[in-house]
């Protein structure tokens, strides 16, 4: 117990010291062997002890940056000559924020803070919606390619579990479940504490000993979809050519397999890679994949709505199958001005001269048929340097889409 109170004061002196402005960098040499010291257990009761003596959540929570330092020197190393811009450089970079607002979020709900529980849960759930979406969507498929699967999937169930978790703690504060706030934000904490550990210890060093440059000039340039965690990318460039988790080849070299973390070594003795071809004869390659001629013609019979196409010089080229209202081959190579009854042409022309000259991007309408309600979209088709190539005709009915309500999580097939 002295060696605890000792170690107590100590701290306070430190965070004082932060307080009164002293250098972060002179304080982080003494604080460097003592953080180090504390175990995960001591650290709750020395917090406790700090705010029952007075001092306020806002100061310990100083500590949070002082520990941040401490991490970044420690990921410095992990990520030993990672650019700044580099996604995995990014993702740590984030870790450092996720924990310190994790740490924080635990100091607030000792302190019964709630304004401020709720605010910092706010920003928290952002992380799956940044953080883990990115990894979860960019990141795992290389590993899956790789034969690596138990590890995504396991990683993936504990995102989900801290997503949950947060919206549940949102939820006890809103209801005034003070309480049972406070057991859910220190157990949230304590999650996303551990989720950082598993990153930068197991899944980021396996990523920066497995991916390539051009692996990761792919992940690079697609990242921006998923924002980020309160971190600012800068640019990384790379001269490799961006390689997608179905071009790579899917073996491990003994060097890669050496330099991976013992977890990954174990798993690797079950993994069974990956090594199917995308790409297949007959295919026909879209800006987005490959399907065959066939494929391409079922897939637009099973479209739950109708689509036409009028290419540039206002003729029919293309219409699918469930459709509500009529359409027969006899329409094809058609003027879409004489598809349309005469008093509404002029109405046609405007739409149509609207998406030539770019001053329109959508037209749409909605009518009753009996019990029917069917929503009409017209939008332009236009090629990758906005250049008119035709209009796509949308129709869908939307009456059972207009009473839905809530959510709808689990599947109900019996």
């Amino acid at each position: 117990m002295s060696e605890l109170l000792g170690k107590k004061e100590r701290l306070k002196e430190i965070l004082k010291r932060l307080h009164s402005g002293e250098d972060v960098e002179e304080l982080k040499k003494e604080a460097k062997e003592l953080l180090a010291s504390i175990s995960p257990v001591e650290i709750p009761l020395i917090e406790q002890e700090l705010m029952q003596e007075g001092l306020s959540v806002e100061e310990i929570a100083r500590m949070c940056d002082l520990h941040v330092e401490l991490f970044r020197e420690a990921v410095a190393g992990k990520a030993g000559v990672l650019p700044e811009g580099h996604p995995l450089h990014t993702l740590y970079k984030e870790n450092e924020e996720i924990t310190k607002d994790a740490e924080k979020l635990a100091l607030y709900a000792k302190a019964m803070d709630i304004e401020k529980m709720k605010e910092l849960a706010k920003e928290l759930r952002k992380i799956g919606f940044t953080h883990y979406d990115r990894e979860e969507t960019l990141i795992f498929p290389y590993l899956e390619r790789r034969g690596i699967t138990a590890m995504p999937s396991t990683l993936w169930r504990k995102h989900d579990e801290i997503r949950i978790k947060l919206r549940q703690l949102l939820q006890f504060i809103e209801k005034g479940l003070h309480e049972r706030a406070k057991e859910k934000a220190m157990e949230v904490s304590q999650l996303l504490i551990d989720m950082v550990f598993r990153e930068n210890n197991i899944l980021y060093p396996a990523l920066q000993t497995l991916l390539s440059e051009g692996e990761w000039m792919a992940i690079k340039q697609q990242e921006s979809m998923f924002d980020f965690y309160k971190v600012k990318p800068k640019e990384w460039k790379s001269n490799a050519k961006p390689v997608h988790p179905y071009e790579i080849k899917a073996d491990i070299t003994e060097e890669q397999l050496q330099k991976l973390p013992e977890e990954i070594k174990m798993m690797m003795k079950m993994a069974k890679p990956d090594k199917s071809r995308l790409e297949r004869e007959d295919d026909i390659k879209l800006d987005t994949g490959y399907m065959l001629p066939e494929e391409i013609n079922a897939l637009f019979k099973t479209l739950p709505f109708g689509i036409t196409f009028i290419d540039k010089d206002d003729r029919v080229r293309f219409f699918s199958g469930n459709r509500i209202f009529k359409r027969t081959a006899s329409v094809l190579g058609r003027p879409v001005q004489l598809c349309h009854p005469p008093k509404s042409v002029h109405i046609v022309e405007k739409i149509l001269k609207a998406f030539k000259d770019g001053s329109r991007n959508k037209a749409d309408f909605w009518i009753k048929m009996g019990d029917k309600f069917i929503y009409i979209l017209y939008i332009p088709v236009r090629d990758e340097n906005g250049n008119y190539m035709g209009t796509l005709e949308i129709e869908q009915e939307i009456s059972k889409l207009k009473k839905l309500e809530g959510e709808k999580r689990i599947l109900d097939w019996k």
